[in-house]
């Protein structure tokens, strides 16, 4: 095996021929592109917003250059080579962010230059290179990461595994909601280079890096530790990671490989992992702070203190009233900026409950789509997905029946993205709140509903059901069923399954977290009688004759007194929101259910 020794570093703050970084003056950010003006009124109907016109979509173009700037008030895009940096006003701080990457590698000794074998091929490598902010916006650090060209290696030879999980985030709003509950310690760390940790098996060469140079100067860099970039650079620092907390105690549970348990008498440790991102809760703080110590020993770790940030999200906690609340606003103003929506009118429903999207609104000639492709439709939907994939339940629905058109967008598909922007401006302050539900015993429990027939072109329904724990949403889905019902009992009946799995989840998570459901049952309220007396009996036979045989593992664990279903009236059911578009009134009560409070709550 190779000696992990380094060779004098020099550093060539830039490339042969470039010219010494100037003082520049900071660019001004180009001005977004104008906003429709449709006023909002307390009408819905008068609240839609008519498709764009050549002009507006023209106009519109320009949203794919400031979309480069994915932060509110950047006035650069992050700089794309370290060239680029360093002609920047803010050069200094772009060398400083590399230097201490490249610093961060010496210690870790992660290569050994050499010569380049015979027969080999070393691998490129690049910088990235961005500002990461805080939840209010302003600059937290400039950071530069040396990453691998990772899309060059051969399977098989350069790479074996890559799988590497990260935590669902069902998973970690659930130890949010339970820190709530039963008041645990909850802090953050971040690893910092934590890729860089795990060990490598295969032999990989990379190329210098720009910037920097190793060793003699026709040698290359023969990789010792995983690298950014790296096909199995995730599965080596997570087997290291692994390693270390199970020698510490730990316990990876089965329902989420990302969630590690430390139980001890009455200590209880929870640490999910998002790739560098842990978050403990912990019934002792003491305790809590021993397993930073002890990590601090085996990784360089930032430690964050207690929980405020968290994947982009702000979180604020009242320990007196046991509250924790989520928040994106910052990323809403962002995503607002991003897409030329700031100083947009807003509005109070996420979607138009006239407003039925289909195929036949995709644009049918070349110019249609020619016009078409110069609106970032795809773009703004991941975006929005992120949101209500994250603490947004109120427009799963939405994005949902938008993201079917990603392919093919038309204007009138544009026209509800631009609407639910809108939705955006007026609600950004709302916060997914939890804190313990008097009304409620049991751990959890959930909802589900189904829109018999709504998919105008094939006919088919989209399912929802949503997780509650304490006063909050956990976790939720909305989205089209896998098959074509034939009545609204099949329907409701199919949302129900896709439910029931989800509650066998939330039990199986709860068991490995250390609590029991031993003579337990939990409770699926539903709003459909018969769908209801279908899971519990074999009745109805002539409407669910055709089904096949896996559906009916609802009513096996029916049966088995795991679930229990339960008649809610339809006015109290939560998932209608991730059903249908409704009015004003029913969405601002149903999303207050479901946990999203304001200001004013």
């Amino acid at each position: 095996m190779l000696s992990p020794l380094v060779a004098p570093l020099v550093i060539v703050t830039l490339l042969p021929g470039a010219d010494a970084p100037a003082e520049q003056p900071e660019a001004e950010a180009t001005p977004p592109p104008p906003n429709d003006e449709v006023s909002a009124d307390d009408d819905d109907e008068k609240e839609s917003s008519p498709p764009m016109d050549d002009d507006e979509l023209d106009e519109f173009a320009t949203a794919e250059v400031s979309a480069q700037r994915v932060h509110a008030g950047q006035a650069l895009p992050d700089p794309q080579t370290l060239k680029e940096a360093l002609r920047r006003s803010d050069s200094a701080e772009w060398q400083a962010a590399a230097d201490a990457e490249i610093q961060a590698h010496i210690t870790n000794r992660t290569w050994v230059p050499c010569k380049l074998p015979p027969g080999r091929t070393a691998i490129g490598c690049r910088w990235v290179m961005l500002q990461k902010y805080k939840a209010d916006g302003s600059i937290d650090r400039y950071k530069a990461r040396l990453v691998a060209k990772g899309y060059s290696q051969r399977p098989g030879y350069d790479y074996k595994e890559t799988f590497a999980p990260t935590a669902r985030m069902a998973t970690i709003r659930t130890v949010l909601a339970l820190s709530a509950i039963k008041d645990l310690h909850l802090r953050s760390i971040d690893i910092s280079h934590a890729f860089i940790n795990g060990e490598l098996e295969e032999e990989i060469y990379m190329e210098q890096p720009e910037g920097y140079h190793f060793g003699e100067p026709d040698d290359v860099l023969r990789l010792v530790k995983s690298l950014y970039g790296l096909r199995q650079a995730g599965n080596c620092w997570l087997k290291r990671l692994e390693k270390e907390l199970k020698d510490m105690g730990f316990v990876r549970i089965k329902s989420d490989p990302s969630l590690y348990v430390f139980r001890r008498g009455n200590v209880r440790i929870i640490i999910p992992v998002y790739i560098d991102d842990m978050t403990l809760a912990s019934t002792s703080k003491k305790e809590s702070d021993n397993v930073v110590q002890e990590l601090a020993t085996h990784f360089e770790l930032h430690d964050l203190g207690e929980t405020s940030y968290l994947l982009g999200i702000e979180i604020t906690r009242d320990r007196p009233n046991r509250t924790i609340s989520l928040s994106q606003r910052q990323y809403i103003i962002d995503t607002l900026e991003r897409f030329g929506f700031s100083g947009c009118s807003p509005v109070h429903t996420p979607m138009l409950a006239s407003v039925h999207l289909s195929k036949t609104m995709c644009p049918t000639t070349s110019e249609e789509a020619a016009e078409m492709r110069k609106v970032p439709y795809a773009n703004a939907v991941g975006a929005l997905n992120w949101l209500a994939t994250c603490t947004r339940p109120d427009i799963a629905y939405t994005v949902s029946q938008l993201g079917r058109f990603n392919a093919n967008p038309g204007k009138q598909h544009w026209a509800v993205v631009k609407h639910l922007f809108r939705y955006l401006k007026a609600t950004m302050d709302l916060k997914l709140t939890y804190s313990p539900d008097p009304r409620s015993k049991e751990l959890f429990h959930v909802f589900s509903d189904a829109s018999f027939g709504d998919d105008k072109d094939d006919g088919r329904s989209t399912g929802a059901y949503l997780a509650m724990v304490g006063t909050g949403a956990v976790d939720w889905s909305s989205k089209l069923e896998s098959i074509t019902c034939l009545s609204t009992t099949e329907a409701e009946y199919i949302a129900a399954v896709d439910a029931g799995k989800e509650i066998c989840w939330l039990r199986n998570l709860f068991t490995e977290l250390g609590y029991s459901f031993e003579g337990k049952s939990s409770t699926l309220h539903m709003d459909n009688n018969s769908a209801i007396t279908v899971a519990k009996n074999p009745e109805h036979f002539g409407r669910l004759k055709h089904l096949d045989l896996r559906w009916f593992w609802l009513r096996d664990v029916c049966e088995a007194g795991t679930i229990t279903p339960e008649f809610v009236p339809t006015a109290d059911m939560l998932a209608d929101l991730l059903t249908k578009p409704l009015d004003r009134l029913q969405v601002a009560r149903l999303r207050s259910m479901m946990g999203l409070r304001g200001p004013e709550d």
